[in-house]
């Protein structure tokens, strides 16, 4: 049944411009129609808001004031904001329609995507989002839904503007704007949402397309939140194994629980996004995923809601309308209730003496030794290890990694670990996790001088600094080697920030200026090319020239021009001229008959005898109807005494 047929606004026209068509979706907070706009003759999507919180004019006032920030936001990826109006109870915005399909849509058909896909996905969402950032913007609401995938393959992110107004009119009640799944632990803890929200969001998002299915999933949104406040996004690869350590970094990095442990925005990420997809190989970018589907219901985790932040002074409230936090971890299965659980709650410290008390009067030695010291083990020594043997070390001793974190630090090797929570022979729990932090190395690093060092050694060197390999370019030298470093920019002794490219100039030794062979027998020509030290190459095809058969018709690289040794000179080689019909011209005008002989493809040579009259062509050296060389010369004469 086609549910737009009960929809009031379709066949409306809104604003005395907008024609209503049809209803595309609907969403907490707007209902979204593909409209024209009867003015321009133009399709576009409508978002019309609820009536609801159209009702409210101090939001309508700061809905405007939004739509036409972002309505100057301008970016190929990001779905454009036409016009803003309202027409009667109804606030609208007019925007860009796009034809295709949500990520979502894709999800729910394909599942899992392969990373180059996923890859291919996330990097204009980051463009668009570092665009939006860098603007003052911040999205708040990344979700697959949000992001919009043409019939033409561009990628589009929208819902920018309603997001943030909304949220400022929450903020003032204690209650946050967003969908569950995608929710930064800040955002749920305390409303605080600057661009690392957006950056969270689309960490999950890159899980999401990695395996099919959130990170975090609950039997109610609440157990979901919960999760997003206590428990680390796992790796990609636990869920489809195979996945490369880059992609399971990246998520990492994107999902911190700490938003000082992510990247500052989405063009930070994405710049680490590229960094990941450059090493990584055909083969890891191309896995094909298992091919499962993700879930294909609604539930309140995908859709966008208002959340009221746990308060820890008030009890709970119950309202249907609102999802409240959990004070502990849902329980795995249901119990009855028993007379303790009808008892009324202890203080969590008074419980924790009462059982130490009963312990102790009950004279169960071998419990208590077994919960102080049977339970527990010593966390290893990891600092200046690296994080393999890191991880490798913590497996040996029976722990686990909670998580990754990396800073700077002038006290270790990049890379290698710089601490560690619990620190090193603190004892936790035998199945405990550890935190561990791995150095980026100094927070500003000097480019190391590579004059006169080989390039694959150069790039050794800048990646052992912490700074990345940029763009290779050639030039001549007369005094570095061929294959080595000529210069750097930035130059050798600057200081930049860890992973900024440098660029390096190579030299290509010196240059050799390249002679003339054309007309030289082709085993000759070679020898004299390869004496100077050039690859000399044969074209595979001979062409028809004015020089002699065998001999070169063409160089690859001009006579005069400079190339280096080793570079490769191709050779073409000449079968002779073609044989070409010669016209007759024998009693016609000298002038007449050289034009005639030159398009025909020869050169004409007019001879007159000394005692000549008129000017007729009375022989030709050539008889008609035979053939000549092409470019070969034909000689005329004029009759004489």
């Amino acid at each position: 049944m086609d549910t737009t047929l009960d929809d009031p606004l379709v066949g409306r026209v809104l604003d005395g411009r907008y024609r209503v068509d049809a209803r595309i979706a609907a969403g907490g907070m707007a209902t979204v129609y593909r409209a024209v706009d009867t003015r321009l003759d133009r399709v576009l999507a409508l978002k019309v808001m609820h009536p609801a919180l159209a009702a409210d004019a101090g939001f309508v006032d700061r809905f405007i004031r939004e739509a036409k920030s972002v309505a100057r936001l301008a970016h190929p990826n990001v779905v454009a904001v036409f016009d803003q109006g309202t027409d009667g109870p109804y606030v609208f915005l007019a925007m860009e329609y796009v034809s295709g399909c949500t990520l979502r849509d894709v999800l729910r058909e394909r599942g899992a995507l392969r990373p180059r896909a996923a890859l291919d996905i996330l990097e204009p969402v980051l463009a668009a989002l570092g665009a939006a950032h860098r603007a003052g913007f911040v999205h708040r609401d990344m979700k697959p839904e949000n992001v919009l995938i043409g019939d033409d393959g561009r990628v589009k992110v929208a819902d920018f503007g309603l997001v943030r107004s909304v949220d400022s009119v929450t903020n003032t009640t204690g209650s946050v704007l967003g969908t569950v799944s995608y929710l930064a632990p800040e955002q749920i803890e305390s409303g605080v949402a600057d661009t690392r929200v957006d950056v969270y969001a689309c960490g999950v998002v890159l899980y999401e397309m990695l395996t099919g299915s959130k990170p975090h999933t609950g039997g109610t949104p609440a157990q979901v939140l919960y999760q997003h406040l206590h428990e680390d996004v796992p790796p990609p690869s636990a869920a489809v194994p195979g996945l490369a350590v880059g992609l399971d970094e990246l998520v990492a990095q994107a999902t911190a629980r700490n938003p000082d442990l992510r990247p500052h925005d989405a063009a930070a990420l994405l710049g680490l996004v590229l960094e990941a997809r450059a090493q990584l190989g055909d083969a890891e970018l191309d896995a094909v995923p298992p091919q499962a589907r993700a879930e294909e219901r609604s539930s309140a985790e995908d859709r966008t809601g208002v959340i009221p932040r746990p308060v820890s002074a008030q009890p709970p409230v119950h309202h249907t309308s609102r999802l409240e936090m959990p004070p502990t971890p849902p329980p795995a299965t249901h119990r009855p209730a028993s007379a303790s659980s009808r008892l009324p709650r202890l203080p969590r410290r008074r419980v924790l003496l009462v059982i130490a008390g009963v312990l102790l009067s009950l004279g169960l030695g071998t419990g208590v030794w077994y919960i102080s010291s049977g339970q527990f083990t010593k966390v290893p020594n990891l600092l200046g290890k690296t994080e393999a043997e890191a991880r490798s070390q913590l497996s040996a001793a029976g722990l686990g990694v909670k998580g990754v974190e990396r800073k700077f630090s002038d006290a270790f090797d990049r890379g290698t670990v710089m601490n560690t929570d619990p620190p090193g022979g603190k004892r936790i729990r035998g199945n405990g996790a550890v935190t561990i932090t791995i150095s980026r190395g100094p927070q500003v690093i000097a480019v190391p001088n590579l004059e006169g060092r080989p390039l694959e050694e150069a790039k050794k060197e800048l990646a052992n600094a912490g700074l990345a390999p940029g763009i290779v370019t050639q030039a001549f030298s007369q005094d570095i080697a061929q294959g080595s470093v000529i210069s750097t920019d930035p130059k050798g002794g600057i200081k930049r920030a860890p992973d900024t490219a440098v660029n390096i100039v190579v030299s290509k030794g010196r240059p050799v200026g390249v002679p003339s062979v054309v007309g030289l027998p082709a085993d000759q020509a070679k020898a004299s090319l390869e004496g100077l030290g050039f690859k000399v190459e044969t074209a595979p095809e001979q062409v028809n020239s004015p020089a002699a058969a065998g001999t070169v018709a063409n160089q690859s690289v001009s006579a005069g021009a400079q190339a280096a040794a080793g570079d490769t000179i191709t050779l073409t080689v000449s079968k002779g001229p073609r044989q070409l019909p010669v016209p007759g011209v024998t009693g016609q005008d000298v002038d007449v008959a050289r034009k005639t002989l030159e398009a025909a493809g020869f050169k004409v040579k007019v001879e007159k005898p000394f005692l000549s009259f008129g000017n007729t062509v009375d022989t030709q050296s050539v008889p008609a109807g035979q053939t000549a060389p092409e470019g070969s010369t034909i000689t005329i004469k004029t009759k004489g005494l």
